[in-house]
């Protein structure tokens, strides 16, 4: 099986970053996405006025209706060099499953317009691009990208489950203190972009590689936000994003317990990602291994999604330190343009039938309906190199429901 993703071998963006030309921009999905949304986008000058035009589709009359909103935080990012200026409008009271065009307008200079739709509330089978590590490898990073929009594209026909959004584990650069690596990060991120116009979401998690202020800064956070949060791609499918880069107990840790009891009950599909792994291919396991693990266990997670270790893996169902065929799969650890590594076969939960590794550059393909989750390895090209699927594992009320 191979996906058909077109010539990914030339890629550039070509957004010019120059004066108060917006550019260099993301659509940032963390909580509701079905309702809200950040856009984000960058000048090399300060400007005074900087807004969005959005045009909403789908209203009851045909009229397409059309506002204006102005950026709600605007500043210099909190590097020395190079000047470069951000501007984030948060989004909010939106319609679910609706198009809307977005322009943005810095000092009445003009993007091209784009697109974007909000996550549905219908129960419909979905799917989300995971992937992490994009710091080093940038022409690789590139090709990847192009890739990406091309999914992102070709899955929005009526007889596929269209991809949403994308998750990002984390390693977006190789210093987050470097505003210079994350200029070049976010410009290449342009090539997310659909051909038609159509924004590719991000649903960021932060990486060992990311810390310092502009992480929050680039996606639209509060200054002092410690970035997990809960994201619901449709009615049935929750994905919950972690920090491993801030205290993996304490609050982070008592915050999970308090979500998770209604999570598990209320959702068919219960994912996490998150950067460091509890079960690396590669190296040792993180914190996570004591304080999130016991808690994935106890509420049955379906997926969880893990980078950092720079190769492909996918783990036997794990309970209790041992392969248990009602345990927990861990995937990931990261191609989305970094070098890879080898990853060790021997220890216990991948030297077995039911798990599998290997190299290259690479995203993972989620997909989910009533009765199935799909996992699925696209290389850098579109062929699948792996394959893994599981039922639902007790079915809940919605997802009973005819």
């Amino acid at each position: 099986m191979a996906f058909v993703c077109g010539d990914v071998s030339l890629a550039s963006a070509d957004a010019t970053l120059e004066g108060t030309n917006p550019a260099q921009w993301r659509l940032v999905w963390t909580t509701h996405p079905d309702t809200s949304a950040a856009l984000c986008w960058n000048t090399l000058e300060a400007g005074e006025h900087h807004r969005v035009l959005l045009r909403r589709e789908g209203s009851a009359d045909e009229t397409p209706l059309e506002i204006i909103v102005e950026a709600s935080r605007n500043g210099r990012y909190s590097a020395k060099s190079p000047d470069l200026y951000f501007h984030h409008v948060h989004l909010s009271d939106l319609e679910p499953a609706t198009k809307y065009h977005v322009t943005f307008e810095s000092d009445g200079k003009r993007s091209p317009t784009m697109f974007f739709v909000t996550a549905p509330v219908d129960d419909l089978p979905v799917s989300l691009l995971f992937g992490a590590d994009s710091r080093s490898g940038l022409q690789a990073r590139r090709q990847m990208n192009v890739m990406l929009s091309k999914m992102f594209t070709e899955s929005q026909t009526a007889e596929r489950a269209p991809i949403l959004a994308f998750a990002h584990g984390g390693d977006f650069v190789m210093d987050g203190r470097t505003l210079e690596q994350w200029s070049q990060w976010m410009t290449d991120h342009e090539l997310t972009t659909g051909a038609d116009g159509r924004l590719l979401p991000i649903i960021p998690a932060r990486g060992n590689h990311d810390g310092g202020k502009l992480f929050n800064e680039i996606f639209a956070f509060p200054p002092s936000d410690k970035n997990y949060y809960i994201t619901d791609l449709g009615p049935q499918v929750r994905l919950i994003t972690l920090n491993t880069e801030t205290s993996v107990s304490g609050d982070q840790l008592e915050w999970l317990k308090t979500e998770l009891p209604a999570s598990r009950a209320e959702k068919r599909w219960l994912l996490a990602q998150y950067h460091r792994p509890a079960f690396p291919a590669v190296k040792q396991p993180w914190l996570n291994l004591m304080a999130w693990v016991p808690q994935f266990e106890k509420y049955n997670f379906d997926l969880v999604c893990e980078g950092d270790g720079h190769n492909i893996k996918r783990t036997a169902p794990i309970r209790d330190f041992k392969i248990d065929p009602t345990g927990i799969v861990y995937i990931g650890e990261g191609g989305l343009g970094v070098g890879q590594r080898t990853p060790k076969n021997n220890r216990w939960y991948l030297n077995s039938s039911q798990a599998k590794t290997g190299q290259g550059h690479h995203v993972q393909l989620l997909t989910f309906d009533r009765k199935q989750l799909a996992y699925r390895v696209v290389m850098l090209g579109g062929e699948v190199f792996d394959e893994y699927f599981r039922s639902v594992r007790t079915p809940t009320k919605a997802a009973s429901q005819p």
